[in-house]
């Protein structure tokens, strides 16, 4: 763990951010012409941020953000009260490659001098099992030695900030405790020296603990193998805690009184349920577990989440769904800028992202569906609006393919929403070949109407992508989720939700059902390969990346995973067989490519290699019926740009190979060139 630190904080470079003034970004609020713009190539969009997820100090002064050089991630920090202040790297965000997949995932200020990052990795952490490993770490801005954060006695997860004291530049956190089994307890830890002390010793009931706005810890819950939620509580932070309720919950799919919120009022606090279908939100006591109100809900989706105030003690905004994610402000801070925003730049099309303490100055990032982002700073009190810079130094605000939410309903009826990207070259939407792509998980899971790479990618090479919320996503109420969840449903019904996609969008006349072929990446390239080998005659080809295709060796391999919880959902020991394309190799195939990352602590490489082993014993010939490739480098979330541009170069290729985009009795038969990323064309656009 000491070397993979030391590689963590190696810091070797320093590039400016661009900026560009509000003024000059103001085409963010009208239609692009995109059919002057050359085809962007397909390595562009394997390519990491060039700004990502930047954070403000607590006096709002500076920033903390990652950025991308010559395809590695920097985590800097920069004074944006000063002109011309250029960037300042305090860490390197990877690690040496055969560690496997370790890198930064968070960051944020505690004071204003001190910057705390999260980092994670994949490991076997008890009993062979593979696990994740993450950490915390502290560095001072004046160029001090970085310290880590409780990891003394910590065991798996180690990086839940729960709560954070500026003026103190103190933290609560949660950890699994090694001397607990994996056990989580919660300590208070000491930014500037590293020092912790237990405040909440583990109990087995609970999985996950609560605190209130003061940081105090006043409650937890946690669900057993069996599916029984527990709750928790005490009305201070010192006092014993009581079991407040026990909810059978066979499903997995919530439904208990779980505070988000604690407010001032005694005992009183906010709570997401789905126990009347959808998830909403709930005023409660927690004491006696009655609802006191219900505050808010939205008809036909699930409301996501919670926004705390800065006192955290009261909701400040709804996260919301409707394919889309949005966030609905009620302080009255927040809903001037957002309407401000919503009039400047189109309705939802900004987003709040961070804010310092007294809430003054605020970053917002700003895209349609069809951009990548831009970030801005904006200062309330003196009107200060002003471009820090773009995500992608490539391809800037520029719109590119077109993205929104279609319904469908399936074979059996059920209505499914997909989310659509439709191909800007084309010469007309009609009679299109088709990737469907989808989503991993795939429980709880859901696509959204947004900037996916990897559906643009696809999109840019003339193909419409379409991505079912399949039965069993998230977003849509606990019903959506068991109907994925009964035993006709992994590998069998969730998998026909696909096949319907491309009924359904044939009759609307936008796709020919003729040249459909599917791509995914874990689920979703189990749900590719299960296509391939049991709906042949629909996939003109398919694309599977880091899958489970041999059920019973990945129950082997992960028994915590694949145990008790998933065995109600995924299928009986028999049916393993059944739904495990691995095993179902003789008989007719869609021409298949097949993606194993070596490091992938996930999904073995053992689950690749089977499936290509017994493709080979079935008679199916290597590069025609299909081809493997394994990326040494590769891990489960595809952490490095040059696995990823690999990973969508070579869909591309594969689907051209058997699905060109284009043929003859098109009416646009000669795709636009593509512009590569090193090409001055896009690059002066």
């Amino acid at each position: 763990m000491k070397k993979n630190m030391i590689a963590l904080l190696i810091a070797s470079a320093m590039v400016s951010v661009p900026a560009v003034s509000f003024s000059q970004s103001k085409d963010q609020t009208k239609t692009a012409s995109n059919a002057k713009m050359g085809r962007v190539a397909t390595e562009v969009f394997g390519r990491k941020s060039n700004l990502n997820s930047p954070r403000l100090s607590p006096d709002g002064s500076k920033i903390v953000f990652q950025f991308a050089r010559s395809g590695e991630n920097f985590i800097a920090w920069m004074d944006i009260s000063k002109k011309n202040s250029q960037p300042n790297i305090i860490a390197k965000s990877g690690v040496v490659r055969n560690v496997g997949d370790r890198e930064i995932f968070n960051w944020r200020f505690v004071g204003n001098d001190r910057i705390v990052v999260a980092f994670s990795g994949m490991d076997r952490v008890l009993d062979g099992q593979v696990g994740t490993i993450t950490r915390l770490a502290a560095y001072d801005l004046e160029g001090g030695k970085p310290i880590p954060l409780a990891w003394k006695g910590a065991f798996g997860s180690a990086s839940n900030i729960m709560h954070v004291d500026h003026e103190n530049q103190t933290m609560v956190v949660q950890r699994s405790s090694f001397e607990n089994d994996g056990q989580n307890e919660v300590v208070k830890v000491d930014v500037k020296k590293g020092d912790f002390s237990i405040i909440q010793r583990s109990n087995p009931l609970v999985s996950s603990w609560y605190t209130d706005g003061e940081g105090n810890v006043r409650g937890g819950a946690g669900q057993s193998s069996g599916g029984t939620q527990k709750s928790l509580y005490r009305s201070d932070g010192k006092g014993a805690m009581k079991t407040i309720s026990k909810v059978k919950d066979e499903s997995f799919t919530g439904g208990a009184l779980v505070p988000s919120i604690l407010t001032k009022e005694p005992d009183i606090a906010y709570a997401l349920s789905n126990s009347n279908g959808y998830a909403a939100v709930y005023k409660v006591n927690l004491l006696t577990q009655q609802v006191v109100e219900k505050v808010y809900e939205t008809k036909g989706y699930d409301i996501k989440g919670l926004i705390p105030n800065k006192d955290g003690n009261d909701i400040a905004g709804y996260v919301l769904f409707n394919g889309r994610e949005y966030v609905k402000y009620i302080d009255e801070t927040s809903k001037q800028i957002k309407a401000f925003l919503d009039k400047g730049f189109g309705k939802d099309n900004a987003r709040l992202v961070s804010r310092n303490s007294d809430a003054s100055r605020f970053l917002i990032e700003v895209s349609k569906p069809s951009q990548l982002g831009t970030y801005y700073f904006y200062d309330t009190q003196s009107g200060d609006f002003r471009a820090l810079g773009f995500e992608s130094n490539i391809i800037k605000n520029k719109e590119l393919n077109h993205v929104e939410a279609v319904n469908y309903n399936a074979s059996d009826g059920m209505k499914i929403q997909a989310i659509v990207t439709y191909p800007r070259h084309r010469k007309q939407l009609k009679n299109l070949p088709v990737i469907v792509m989808p989503h991993g998980g795939p429980f709880g899971i859901s696509d959204e109407v947004r900037f996916d790479p990897w559906a643009q990618s696809m999109a840019e090479e003339g193909y419409v992508v379409i991505q079912p919320n399949y039965r069993g996503s998230g977003g849509y109420g606990a019903e959506f989720v068991k109907e994925g969840r009964k035993p006709n449903g992994y590998g069998h019904r969730m998998q026909d939700d696909l096949n319907d996609a491309v009924t359904a969008f044939a009759e609307k006349g936008l796709i020919d059902a003729n040249r459909a072929c599917i791509m995914g990446w874990s689920y979703g390239g189990y749900a590719a390969a299960r296509g391939a080998q049991r709906d042949s005659k629909i996939w003109k080809c398919a694309i599977a990346g880091a899958g489970v295709y041999d059920f019973p060796k990945m129950k082997s391999y992960d028994k915590r995973n694949l145990g008790a919880f998933n065995s109600k959902f995924q299928a009986t020991a028999s049916d393993l067989i059944e739904v495990s394309s691995a095993r179902n190799t003789d008989g007719p195939w869609s021409p298949i490519l097949i993606v194993a990352a070596k490091e992938d602590a996930r999904i073995p490489m053992e689950q690749s290699q089977t499936l290509v082993s017994n493709l080979k014993k079935s008679g199916k010939k290597e590069n025609e019926d299909f081809r493997y490739i394994v990326q040494k480098d590769g891990t489960h979330n595809l952490p490095y740009e040059d696995v990823h541009i690999e990973w969508l170069e070579e869909s591309a290729k594969w689907a051209q190979r058997f699905n060109p985009a284009y043929i003859d009795s098109d009416p646009d038969k000669q795709p636009p060139i593509a512009v590569r990323s090193t090409g001055k064309s896009l690059a002066s656009n």
